[in-house]
């Protein structure tokens, strides 16, 4: 099954306790298209400026991801600088330069207007309804939003959630949209507006899903080290669209196995500053964490 995504392509300057970096690739469409790619071709709809460098063009290509859907606008990248602390759960933005994303109206090629599965990375949910009315029914939708749009555009997210299978938040986000502390109550209140299902994301205490028959909890995959957690909500995305698309069906049974690789693609982001353990892994890596998951999860 083909993959499309719409998000961002970035770069970032991320400060760690860990250490620094300066001008490294990042964006959600990268991270999730990265972590997809292991799964499945993967097709990338975004935008970057003219500086942005040709290195990671050609690394998009070498990673099985299609760019026809990939502009370069006049003008320079988007740019993200942010800080985190002791809790790796908190981004302090530090910049944010949209530069040529601000004006961004994806436009999606003839030739990808039938993905089999749909992932609307964090951008303006009138951009991601936009996207859905431009392609034929993908099998399935999945959508990540934040509290920035939850604030400014909530009418246009609720809109948007009527049209999509699964929506993807943070915890904070959840208790947002639905006014409600405890997350058992916001999932159902979220799931009223529309989607089948939500995927509320809980950082190192891991990932709880919702649908309207059933849900399903997960933990993080336990770790030593964690240097950068810049992405691993879109590598944790991307894990699990890229696991769905080789499924037979997308049933219960397999959405909840897409999670455990959600989580365990989100571990090696982690591993690293930007997307550089994605690149150090391979298939028998996945596998043997997959294994290990299975192991320590078992009772």
């Amino acid at each position: 099954m083909s993959i499309l995504v719409v998000g961002s392509v970035a770069m970032d300057s991320v400060e760690t306790p860990f250490g620094r970096r300066k001008e490294i690739l990042g964006g959600s469409a990268t991270f999730f298209s990265i972590t997809a790619s292991f799964f499945n071709k993967v097709d990338l709809i975004a935008t970057v400026g003219e500086d942005f460098p040709k290195r990671y063009v050609r690394l998009f290509k070498d990673r099985n991801i299609g760019i026809d859907g990939l502009t370069i606008s006049k003008g320079k990248t988007f740019r993200w600088k942010g800080r985190y602390d002791f809790d790796l759960n908190t981004a302090h933005t530090i910049s944010t330069h949209l530069n040529v994303f601000k004006d961004f109206d994806p436009h999606v090629p003839k030739d990808l207007r039938k993905p089999k599965l749909l992932f609307l990375a964090n951008i303006d949910p009138d951009l991601q309804y936009n996207v859905l009315s431009q392609v034929k029914r993908p099998k399935l939708v999945a959508c990540d939003s934040m509290n920035y749009w939850i604030n400014t555009k909530r009418k246009s997210l609720e809109r948007l959630l009527d049209k999509i299978d699964v929506l993807l938040l943070n915890d904070a986000e959840a208790r947002q949209f639905s006014g409600e502390s405890n997350l058992f109550k916001a999932a159902r209140s979220i799931i009223s507006y529309g989607p089948k299902a939500v995927v509320i994301k809980r950082g190192e205490h891991g990932v709880i899903y919702f649908s309207r028959q059933t849900h399903f909890v997960a933990p993080a995959y336990l770790l030593e080290n964690i240097y950068d957690p810049t992405g691993a909500g879109d590598t944790f995305a991307g894990g699990m669209m890229g696991y769905l698309s080789r499924a037979r069906k997308i049933n219960e049974a397999t959405i909840r196995k897409s999670i455990v690789y959600g989580s365990i693609m989100a571990s090696f982001t982690v591993e690293d500053f930007s997307v550089n353990r994605l690149l150090e892994i391979s298939a028998k890596d996945i596998k043997d964490r997959f294994d290990n998951f299975r192991r320590i999860t078992k009772f």
